[in-house]
């Protein structure tokens, strides 16, 4: 993929999450998709902090959404690197402090084949 073309997927990402449009999200990751979260880790420690197949996260985001109806991000920067982009973006839930995130979505043939969350 181009740089353009990451950079394309990242914002339609990003779109897809703060509308909580959770099939558009999810047509974004191929079908065996795993995803790295500290927050899996606490809300689900049997997981250790990693999730595979796109059923489960739609079950990850259908509970966030449903929890946090306030969730949303606020894009900082998008970095494109070969096969790559990196996100940087603020959480903001109401009633919580904001969090500083960084997210690394690895594309395959169009699709998000692994994505990891960074913060503090």
């Amino acid at each position: 993929m181009t740089n353009e073309d990451l950079i394309k997927l990242a914002k339609n990402w990003m779109a897809a999450f703060n509308s909580k449009n959770l099939e558009a999200l999810l047509a974004l990751y191929h079908e065996d998709a795993q995803h790295y979260s500290p927050k899996l880790k606490v809300r689900q420690p049997e997981t250790k902090g990693l999730i595979q197949y796109k059923q489960n996260l739609r079950i990850w985001w259908q509970d966030a959404f449903d929890r946090l109806p306030s969730l949303q991000y606020e894009l900082i920067r998008l970095t494109p690197f070969e096969d790559r982009v990196f996100m940087e973006y603020t959480r903001r839930v109401d009633q919580e402090d904001d969090l500083y995130v960084g997210e690394m979505l690895e594309v395959k043939q169009g699709l998000i084949h692994f994505s990891s969350v960074f913060h503090r």
